[in-house]
């Protein structure tokens, strides 16, 4: 029977069963036993964001050759079931699918889905636009896809569409900050499917299956306390108890007949739920009744469910003391708050993931760098824009460029957070649809940028945006004689950047805003850039400058070639164009500038001794690229290193290259040596004037393949420094974490692998240091790293595997690049080295300004007043003020209407990490913004999905210490202050001065 009869025969009789009595939430709970186990049926569907399928492919149902799998088919199905009994329960989480299924509905079924809803009996857990990955994910786009889907729910179905419940039951690991961001969010509890083997079986030793996350060493509890659940299946039903279409195993035969399998199935259950229990504290027990992709036919699994709770709970007249019903995750969480226990705390994270011995899933971290590197791009892009449109108001999704909005490349980034996407898991075929849905927004938001900055800059301009800038590729500025570059900071400070452009003259002057004339000079591309780029541009030459631009706004700087006037290249370059000889002493270089020394650049190898930076430090850092290759499995373990594993044949890392042919620039602008080590690898080590950090930038690939030997590569930073076995990493690009090597904080680690075990996620950086100094290295998109001894710390830049890892992708990681002889990924390193006591107030702020760069727009200048008579504007800043380097403005978006604005401002320094940046800071919110007034502000939780003053999360006990009351603060919206790591969120009602 179709959906839409099923609707609309039933909808009274919903109406009917619910009454005024219906009700959502924890008040929707079915009544449990108290003096049984009661074991919670959970019926729910795990539905990829993309995979083996696009997402567009899973929804529809299509390309069942890969996979059989119509995620419209699930949602139909259920529905029905649901409308046709009134005990029936079931829960989803990607609203990325809802969303457009609700889109397709008729008006009858939706307001029969709102019933469900308001009865408790659909209930969405998490609430995402998708499941994010929790290794690769930076905290911003965590945020902004979480806050997507939640607000979807809240507009569609009000407050009971609010989940109570975070539930990541695929992730391959589980990250600290996720919690934190999961807590400050208003969720209750936390639902983990995957946690390492030998954690899980010291867990269900201890019965610690279940505890407290304190997910923050900075904010008072319980702001990141999370109670967190680990699941007994990962997200699967016991063994022999799956009723899907997909699954092989028996029904339930309860009629008279030789099939008849009740005694024997209700024995097997009361078995393993009574086994279950011993691994939990109370008598509450979950089972996840679901798995990928299924109730596409629903009456399947619930008839066999609706049978196995009549029979299992019939032998309660038989002394069992076993009580089954059906449950959702909130229900179960509510019962296990209501037990009033004491909980064990959790202070670490849940990485690295291994399910087996040998078997380390830590090469994710790294696959699919250019992936990677896309989505770090498409979120800086996707912030420009989402502030330009808030800032320009409807001028800016209005405009002589056309309409558009920031929507599309929202959506576009929350699918990409897919544990399978940003995480490089999916099928190649996959990956493109991820990328090619990421450029879809992109030229949306070049829409509504272009329109923002004509309003703003008072000039309709032909503006350019230039994506291939890191191979030296722009039309504009390798053919005009005269263009404007247009720097807009994203940054609520001031900040300088390093321009570079591809051209093809000899001689330029820039022009600043003020019109002083700025500094340049003009290098030749490498050949390195030549061979890279191919055929995609022309310069021979590229121009390099540094700009500033003011905080959240731009700077407009013109460019024009000076004719007739040739530098000779050997007033600039010194080269060095062959290798040292064997049995002769290795030339050296040096590059340095006011505050950096990078000394003794070696020819020989990948070896540098980077640099001993701020005078009073003289420790060097000496880099080497290496590889590790690749496992196809061994006598130990069949394993091979895939897209989710890494395992390599060996724990030593080979040098890719024994020399370098190696040259040197020198200018006032900026020093560089370049190194190339082979056809496939390459690197520039670069220091700009005035810049506290040497910036190393590596080319890496095609990876060769023809010695049948999969390779990872990495790039290797040792120093003298004494580390003790210890090394940092960032989680999700917010607080900082200590790992040691071969040491797990909550149990005696079993190392089956010395290296791949060893590895963690870096989202933006990593660092080693001992009691006087400090050594950091910045990522500019997510990978994997480690310290493999002491003094060293290596950070895996590409991967280029043979192997499928059979984790179910079916897939080697060998991507084909875009000339399908084998993907080129270029990339940038920043290195720090500082002291231990300052290196904070460094790494904070480069790291946000990579995350967050300027935007380059370019435009050949001279376009025609917006509005008759107006003056063009060089320079603009939205701020009345700087904020202070310790506060990040972490979103200023429109929300809903063009007059509604939501803002967070963050604090981006630890408790006590920093003498300066680690104070508190107070910030007048109602005098901040130059182009609009706010006229009315509510503070809201994180997601901006519940009043802060409405938030009422559950109290839980902690089995060490004690956890203070928090009460609301008044809010003051001229006086917000915010403490170390704190995040403050606040949806406000303006009004446009900007155009009065």
């Amino acid at each position: 029977m179709a959906l839409l009869a099923v609707g609309g025969l039933l909808w009274g009789a919903a109406l009917l069963w619910g009454g005024a009595a219906a009700a959502c939430g924890y008040e929707s709970c079915p009544v449990t036993k108290p003096n049984m186990l009661n074991v919670h049926l959970i019926p729910h569907t795990h539905d990829d964001v993309g995979w083996l399928k696009t997402v567009d492919q899973y929804y529809f149902g299509v390309r069942n050759d890969i996979q059989h799998a119509g995620v419209q088919y699930i949602l139909d199905s259920v529905i029905s079931e649901l409308l046709a009994d009134p005990s029936k329960r079931f829960i989803y989480v990607e609203v990325v699918f809802f969303a457009r299924w609700w889109g397709l509905q008729t008006e009858a079924t939706r307001q029969a889905v709102r019933q469900l809803v308001a009865e408790g009996r659909l209930e969405f857990v998490n609430g995402g636009w998708c499941m994010n990955d929790e290794a690769a994910a930076h905290y911003s786009a965590v945020i902004d896809q979480m806050s997507l889907g939640l607000h979807f729910l809240k507009e569609t179905f009000g407050e009971c569409g609010r989940p109570r419940v975070a539930w990541h039951i695929d992730p391959f690991g589980h990250s600290r900050e996720q919690a934190s961001l999961f807590a400050q969010m208003g969720f209750d509890g936390f639902f983990l499917g995957r946690i390492d083997y030998q954690d899980k079986a010291n867990r269900q030793a201890l019965r610690e299956m279940e505890q407290l996350w304190r997910a923050s060493r900075s904010l008072e509890p319980p702001a990141a306390d999370l109670f967190t659940g680990v699941l007994p299946n990962g997200y699967n039903p016991p063994m022999s108890l799956c009723w899907d279409q997909s699954c092989s195993d028996d029904p339930v035969v309860d009629d008279d007949s030789d099939e008849n399998n009740v005694q024997s199935l209700v024995t097997y259950f009361l078995g393993t739920a009574s086994a279950q229990a011993q691994h939990y504290r109370t008598n509450h027990i979950a089972m996840t009744m679901g798995s990928d992709f299924q109730y596409e036919n629903a009456n399947l699994w619930y008839k066999n469910m609706d049978k196995l709770i009549k029979h299992v709970n019939a032998q309660q007249l038989h002394g069992s003391h076993i009580h089954v019903l059906y449950s959702t995750p909130s229900c179960y969480l509510w019962e296990l708050n209501q037990a009033n226990l004491s909980w064990s705390l959790k202070h670490d994270d849940f990485f690295p993931y291994a399910d087996g011995p040998h078997q380390f899933w830590t090469g994710y971290f790294t696959s699919r760098p250019a992936l990677k590197r896309y989505e770090r791009l498409s979120n800086n892009f996707l912030q420009v824009c989402n502030q330009l449109e808030a800032l320009a108001g409807t001028q800016a999704t209005v405009g002589p460029y056309g309409n558009s909005s920031s929507s599309q490349l929202r959506k576009a980034m929350g699918v990409a957070q897919h544990h399978d996407a940003v995480s490089g898991t999916a099928k190649q075929h996959v990956t493109n649809d991820y990328a090619k849905q990421l450029s879809v927004g992109w030229d949306a938001c070049q829409v509504v940028v272009s329109n923002a900055l004509a309003s703003i800059g008072s000039s309709k301009e032909n503006f350019v945006f230039c994506t291939y800038l890191n191979i030296s590729v722009c039309p504009l500025t390798e053919a005009a004689h005269t263009f404007v570059v247009v720097v807009y900071n994203p940054l609520p400070r001031p900040v300088n950047q390093n321009i570079r452009l591809p051209v093809n003259g000899s001689h330029y002057s820039v022009t600043a805003p003020d019109g002083r004339v700025v500094l340049n000079e003009v290098i030749p591309v490498s050949s390195y850039t030549q061979g890279v780029r191919r055929d995609r541009g022309s310069a021979i030459n590229e121009l390099v400058f540094q700009a500033s631009a003011p905080p959240l706004g731009y700077s407009s700087y013109t460019v024009s070639k000076v004719p007739g006037r040739n530098r000779a290249p050997s007033k600039l370059l010194k080269r060095l164009l062959d290798p040292a000889l064997p049995g002769k002493r290795s030339p050296s270089w040096g590059i340095q500038n006011e505050v950096c020394a990078d000394q003794n650049v070696s020819t020989l190898g990948f070896l540098v001794s980077l640099f001993v930076c701020l005078i009073f430090i003289s420790r060097l850092a000496r880099q080497a690229g290496s590889r590790y290759n690749a496992s196809a499995g061994n006598s130990d373990n069949s394993q091979a290193s895939g897209a989710y594993i890494f395992r390599p044949n060996d724990s030593e890392a080979f040098p890719i290259s024994k020399e370098a042919h190696t040259y040197q620039v020198k200018t006032q602008v900026v020093q560089e040596v370049y190194q190339n080590f082979s056809r496939w690898c390459s690197q520039v080590v670069r220091l700009h004037a005035g810049q506290p950090y040497v910036e190393l930038e590596w080319t890496v690939g095609p990876i060769p393949t023809s010695d049948d030997l999969g390779k990872e590569i990495i790039s290797r930073f040792d120093t003298d420094l004494q580390t003790d076995g210890r090394f940092y990493t960032d989680s999700n690009g917010r607080e900082i974490l200590e790992r040691r090597r071969d040491y797990r904080a909550t149990w005696n680690l079993s190392q089956t692998e010395p290296v791949a075990g060893n590895y963690y996620p870096v989202n933006s950086r990593i660092y080693i240091k001992d009691q006087k100094v400090q050594l950091t290295v910045l990522t500019d998109r997510s990978q994997g790293g480690s310290s493999m001894a002491d003094g060293s710390l290596e950070l895996m830049v590409h991967r280029r595997l043979l192997h499928d890892d059979n984790r179910g992708v079916a897939e080697p990681l060998l991507e084909p690049g875009v000339y399908h002889d084998g993907l080129v990924v270029r990339g940038r390193h920043l290195i720090l080295l500082d002291t231990a006591e300052s290196s904070a107030e460094q790494h904070r702020l480069l790291a946000q300004q990579e995350f967050m760069a300027p935007q380059l727009v370019l435009m050949p200048g001279g376009g025609p007043p917006y509005q008759p008579g107006q003056p063009s504007l060089k320079q603009f800043s939205a701020l009345r003020q700087a904020l202070p380097s310790s506060v990040h403005l972490l979103t200023l978006a429109q929300w809903g209407e063009p007059d509604s604005i939501l803002i967070r401002l963050e604090h981006q320094f630890e408790r006590g990490e920093s003498v300066n940046g680690s104070l508190p800071v107070t910030i007048n919110l109602m005098n901040l913004f130059s182009t609009f007034k706010i006229v009315t502000v509510q503070e809201m939780n994180l997601a901006a999905n519940q009043k802060k003053e409405d938030v009422r999360r559950l109290k839980w006990q902690p089995g060490t210490g004690t956890t203070r009351n928090r009460s609301v603060r008044k809010l003051d919206p001229t006086r917000i202050t915010l403490q170390p790591m704190e995040i403050r969120t606040f949806l406000a009602q303006i009004q446009q001065e900007f155009h009065s």
